[in-house]
């Protein structure tokens, strides 16, 4: 469901196949990035190059992860994320609830800063 690769000491994951995170998807992927947040202190960015939906399934999915790091002295931060999909987290207000970046390089250089 998830291709996950380690940058440094980073692990960055993004969906295997597909353009939708929905509630068809949600399950699985949630238990994935739960597991990486079973150990204190690891650093996980989402990447969402080629995402075109997210529903209300997929936000709980983010928020839950989010919960998960923040309770593991962890850090769960989002990129690549397309206009159309931003526009849904800034309907959702969720822009200030986590870390947007518009590029994977970026989403990196801010885990060392």
């Amino acid at each position: 469901m998830l291709e996950t690769r380690k940058i440094d000491n980073v692990t960055v994951v993004r969906l295997k196949e597909g353009n939708r995170l929905n509630s068809l998807i949600t399950e699985p992927v949630k238990e994935s990035l739960l597991a990486h947040f079973q150990k204190p202190h690891v650093k996980l960015a989402f990447d969402l190059q080629g995402i075109t939906f997210i529903d209300s399934s997929g936000f709980g999915v983010f928020l839950s992860a989010l919960k998960a790091a923040s309770n593991n002295q962890g850090s769960f931060k989002i990129c690549n994320v397309g206009a159309e999909v931003m526009e849904l987290f800034r309907l959702l207000q969720l822009h200030h609830v986590f870390e947007i970046y518009d590029e994977l390089d970026a989403c990196m250089q801010s885990f060392n800063q």
